[in-house]
């Protein structure tokens, strides 16, 4: 029995011994591979991907198979492929590249012409590798900055996407709000234009007796005028005649007429027979009939009648001057010489009084149109009761059909993937530069105004998305601005860049009249997380 028990123990101790021993193997294995990985030999200036093409001890064939070489003949500092791979470390090869490792930071690749011309191009240091320069490997803090780069792009991108879902979370609200508003607004539209038809209805229907009403009394009112002045008329003539008949025999000869020296024609000072026969219809005399038919109607433009005589005051009475205020003598100097000034026109508007404007009898006051009956004011009462409630209702209707095609345009509007611009709508945003203020107003217009003062300049409005085939939202085009002299309408390119504010960064014209601004927004960021490089480091 003991001796089984030994026996157990010894392969339990066996089994543990092996396991260890295996164990060793398989680690001393798993280095030696690693080592012989790392140690795997290749040219300098070759990134390890292609090592495979690179065998020592065996002959090299030019990757563009245009040779086969010995091996030696790589890197020797002579060209002998076509395609510059058999240098690959070298300046040898005009058309060759070398291969910068960089470990810690990103492989690249550079122009073999720059291998060996003591300027650092890679951050490791090796394409100067004769040691005549030496270059401080910088590649860690390199990789380190781009690191910090990464996440801080990483980081941008994240807040401007999570705005950017809030934008869309906006533009899809006001969308949806507008379509169900468009709903009420079309049953509100027919409703309001039935209401507006009956309330143009009723206002044509009470329109028609107020006019009637209207025109009756304006009809009776012309004709009241009328007679009016035809007695002023018959007043006047009466008047006229008989201050022209100066024998009052009841007739108006030439010799009287011959008084008056305003009738002389031809300008000589004197009336003669011919010229007051001319004027009495070739009559020596008239009668009052005669005169207000036909002579009348010939005189009645430059006839004055003479001026009233003042009357002498009674004699042995006296009349006491007026005392007048004490006159500044420069003031008196002053107005004596603008009514010197005036005699003339005063004279000319004196004659024109008398015989009232071009010849015709004194004006006489305006006359007022009476009131109208109470009728006609109850008529004109509804009419206009009745035009207030179509005006009322016609606005309302118009605004209605306003509002509709606000909106109509406003759902036609292309605001993007998921309306994820409608928050830039009707906002504006501005950039300074030395000489002008730009401001952009998204789908409406962009301008530029000095920094100085002065007119706003219109660059462009609104046109369409720009951006390239794959991507549209990238651009905005801003067009027919004002006209530049003596070349094209000024016109606006903005490109849009992430950023978590809306903002203009840029502003430049690289062609005349042709704008560019440079915008972050939100809107967009996208989600997508910036890749880690998978260029090759293969050297571990």
């Amino acid at each position: 029995m003991a001796a089984m028990k030994r026996h157990v123990l010894y392969i339990v101790r066996l089994k543990r011994y092996l396991s260890s021993y295996l164990g060793t193997i398989l680690i001393l294995v798993s280095l030696i591979g690693s080592s012989v990985r790392a140690e795997v030999g290749r040219p300098r200036g070759v990134a390890i991907s292609k090592s495979s093409f690179y065998k020592p001890g065996d002959t090299f064939t030019c990757l563009d198979n245009s040779a086969v070489l010995p091996y030696s003949q790589v890197n020797d500092d002579y060209c002998d492929c076509k395609d510059g791979t058999d240098e690959p470390g070298t300046s040898a090869c005009p058309n060759g590249f070398f291969h910068c490792t960089n470990a810690g930071h990103k492989p690249m690749y550079i122009p073999s012409s720059r291998v060996g011309d003591s300027i650092c191009d890679c951050c490791d240091g090796t394409d100067e590798y004769s040691g005549e320069v030496i270059c401080d490997n910088t590649c860690k803090e390199l990789g380190r900055a781009a690191k910090e780069e990464r996440e801080r792009k990483k980081q941008l991108l994240g807040e401007g996407y999570e705005i950017r879902k809030q934008y869309c979370e906006q533009g899809k609200t006001a969308k949806e709000e507008k379509r169900s508003r468009l709903e009420q607004l079309q049953y509100d539209k027919v409703q309001s234009e039935t209401i507006r038809n009956d309330m143009e209805a009723l206002k044509n229907q009470a329109e028609i007796p107020e006019k009637e009403a209207k025109d009756k009394h304006q009809q009776a009112w012309e004709a009241e005028k009328a007679s009016r002045q035809a007695n002023r008329e018959i007043d006047q003539i009466t008047s006229a005649f008989k201050e022209l008949d100066k024998n009052g025999d009841q007739f108006m000869s030439k010799e009287e007429l011959q008084l008056h020296p305003e009738m002389d024609i031809d300008n000589n000072t004197v009336v003669s027979d011919t010229e007051a026969k001319e004027h009495l219809e070739d009559n020596d005399q008239v009668d009052f009939d005669t005169f207000k038919d036909k002579v009348w109607p010939n005189i009645k433009d430059i006839y004055r009648s003479p001026e009233p005589v003042a009357e002498e005051p009674p004699e042995g009475s006296t009349v006491e001057p007026e005392e007048s205020p004490p006159v500044d003598p420069e003031m008196e100097a002053d107005n004596d010489k603008d009514l010197d000034e005036e005699d003339d026109d005063d004279e000319e508007d004196d004659r024109k009084d008398e015989r009232g404007e071009e010849g015709s009898p004194p004006a006489q006051e305006e006359e007022k149109m009476p009131d109208y009956d109470e009728e006609t004011k109850k008529l004109i009462e509804d009419a206009a009761l009745s035009r207030a409630n179509f005006d009322e209702a016609d606005k309302r209707f118009r605004d209605t059909e306003k509002e509709l095609n606000d909106i109509n345009s406003f759902l036609n509007m292309d605001l993007g993937p998921d309306e994820v611009f409608y928050p830039l709508k009707d906002q504006c945003y501005e950039f300074t530069d030395r000489e002008y203020i730009y401001k952009l107003c998204p789908f409406d217009q962009a301008s530029q105004r000095p920094k100085s003062g002065g007119t706003e300049t219109n660059l462009g409005r609104w046109g369409h998305w720009a951006g390239p085939e794959n991507n549209k939202y990238e651009n905005m085009k801003f067009e027919k601005g004002l006209n530049c002299w003596n070349g094209p309408d000024r016109s606006v390119l903005v490109t849009l860049h992430c950023g978590t504010n809306n903002e203009i960064v840029s502003v430049a014209e690289p062609n005349r009249c042709e704008y560019t601004f440079n915008f972050n927004t939100p809107a967009v960021c996208i989600d997508t997380t910036p890749e880690e490089p998978h260029d090759e480091h293969d050297e571990l």
